[in-house]
């Protein structure tokens, strides 16, 4: 799998983890120069408190485009620190 915006690699992995359709790529395979923080958080029933990046490449912006689960419930271990990102905002492919 492959993540990409801008015509820049964001991650890729043949060794994502797929939970509700979503393809999370291991932390080792995500290019962290272009995820700044974000303050934005969201709350999943089962698999904990998500935090966001910011994807930035250039001059371009997709605010809270990718997540993580830094301390996932024991049920989402698997994706602990795993990066997904959202396919409106950026393209993710085989």
């Amino acid at each position: 799998m492959k993540a990409t915006f801008e015509d820049t690699v964001l991650a890729e992995s043949d060794d994502t983890v797929v939970v509700e359709g979503n393809h999370y790529f291991p932390p080792g395979a995500v290019h962290d120069e272009y995820l700044e923080p974000s303050d934005h958080r969201t709350t999943c029933p089962w698999k904990g408190e998500a935090s966001y990046y910011d994807v930035v490449v250039g001059g371009s912006r997709k605010e809270n485009a990718a997540w993580y689960y830094p301390d996932p419930s024991d049920a989402a271990s698997e994706i602990k620190d795993h990066v997904a990102f959202y396919t409106t905002q950026v393209e993710v492919t085989d």
